[in-house]
């Protein structure tokens, strides 16, 4: 009972996690971390290769973070921005996002998380119509294999069934269009731009079925990174935004995963073009170091929240830790140091050699497709590849590849049979070879043990 791995079993609930396996086999405690990589309490060493959950920009150990974080503690550890008061952290911060961010953006709203952002842009949506004049438009269009969080409304958003399963979720009114996976689901012959066409086309029907007049908003990541880092096909953003601008239909980019370089710019609605009334944010604006996320908005959307309160008095939102002051001297160093370091212009030297060396897997006998952006790829397993005939879900091979990796010093993520890419945006050359180097050695024995397990079974 006094090692670590008992002693979380007796305790700890795990998050997106097999509860009953966990509370029989246990799982990998980590004790420490520098730059790319991890080391668990065992002394085994990872090339970190989803920074953590998408989110740690600036690898493990990074001196300066935590000296911004102490140094707040010091001299104002804690304050809120409710009832009209506020602190110098949380201004510059504002100062500084809004200084990078894509065009049209125009306040902030600090939160703690990437859920708690999309919380609050499903609020700020139904108070924007309602100052309109058209409060029945109360419902959201999300995507399957869309994610946006874990709260009771984002997890109702995302396409996610099995973060609805057991939970009575989702909630009426949340809807859900297509996944753009154009290998998995494109037609034969089916191009790029015919597929996106036909995405478009299906969404004005979804749309048309449960009434123009009756939908607040649709949200949408720029790249599909919960979905399995799913980029978008080719002319897909520019059919999809024409048929919410036909209907007037509030666009919230939810940049959670993708902003702040994650696709070779700051942003992923710079990196597909998009006009979005509300961007999110989280993850890499801390670079993981403290919870905190943003929700940027325009104009229209900051118009209507004055006349709101013209109306209701106070802007009846908030949570005791949005805004946080150590949070927010966390999240300016670290604006700073992506400047410093000209981050994007890093991302883009080293996206070729991560596309590269993933795209040499094409030929495995397990990999059906690669595709990726900037540093965020999936590797799709394919059982035939000329058919597109997926494994069975009951042989677990994305699971399979995901173990053996671990086993192999490498940390990615099985998302079904889709092996999802995110290193840390400081990741080199070197890393990103030996990253690949550990990949290939897992899809290498995986494909050796199905081999025999299909031999035994023909037997």
């Amino acid at each position: 009972m006094n090692s670590i791995h008992a002693r979380d079993i007796a305790t700890l609930i795990h998050q997106q996690t097999d509860l009953d396996k966990h509370s029989r086999e246990g799982g990998v405690m980590m004790a420490r971390g520098e730059g790319c990589r991890v080391w668990d309490t065992d002394g085994r060493e990872y090339i970190e290769a989803m920074a953590g959950l998408w989110c740690a920009s600036l690898g493990f150990s990074n001196r300066r973070l935590a000296d911004a974080a102490h140094k707040q503690m010091l001299a104002l550890p804690y304050y809120h921005t409710f009832f009209g008061k506020g602190h110098e952290p949380s201004v510059e911060l504002a100062e500084r996002l809004l200084a990078v961010a894509p065009a049209g953006m125009e306040r902030v709203l600090f939160q703690c998380s990437g859920s708690e952002a999309n919380d609050a842009a499903i609020k700020l949506a139904w108070h924007y119509w309602g100052v309109k004049g058209q409060p029945q438009r109360r419902k959201f269009i999300g995507r399957v294999r869309g994610y946006h969080g874990n709260t009771v409304a984002t997890v109702s958003l995302s396409g996610q069934p099995h973060m609805h399963a057991g939970f009575g979720l989702p909630l009426p009114g949340f809807v859900h269009t297509d996944n753009p996976n154009y290998y998995r689901f494109h037609q034969d012959g089916e191009t790029e731009e015919a597929f996106s066409a036909r995405m478009a086309a299906n969404l004005e029907v979804l749309i048309q079925a449960e009434g123009p007049d009756t939908i607040a908003a649709f949200f949408g990541e720029p790249v599909q990174g919960g979905g399995g880092a799913i980029t978008p096909p080719r002319g897909y953003w520019a059919a999809i935004q024409a048929v919410l601008q036909k209907h007037d239909i509030l666009f919230v980019a939810d940049e959670v995963i993708c902003g702040f370089g994650r696709t070779g710019a700051m942003w992923g609605t710079q990196t597909y073009a998009l006009q979005p009334d509300m961007i999110s944010c989280a993850k890499q604006l801390s670079a993981a170091y403290q919870p905190i996320s943003a929700l940027m908005i325009g104009s229209k959307i900051h118009e209507a929240l004055l006349e709101g309160s013209r109306t209701h008095g106070s802007f009846g939102h908030g949570f005791t830790y949005g805004g946080h002051p150590v949070a927010c001297a966390v999240a300016i160093e670290t604006l700073k140091i992506y400047e410093e370091m000209d981050l994007i212009a890093h991302v883009q030297d080293v996206s070729p050699a991560f596309m590269k060396g993933l795209g040499g897997f094409r030929d495995h006998p397990l990999v059906g497709d690669v595709r990726g952006v900037g540093l965020i790829a999936g590797v799709e397993l394919m059982q035939d590849k000329p058919t597109r005939q997926p494994f069975s879900a009951a042989l677990g091979v994305g699971v399979r590849v995901q173990n053996a990796c671990e086993r192999a010093g490498l940390i990615v993520r099985a998302i079904g049979d889709r092996i999802a890419f995110t290193p840390p945006l400081i990741i080199t050359r070197s890393e990103i070879d030996q990253m690949c180097a550990r990949f290939g050695s897992a899809l290498d024995q995986v494909w050796a043990d199905l081999r025999s397990q299909m031999a035994v079974a023909a037997e």
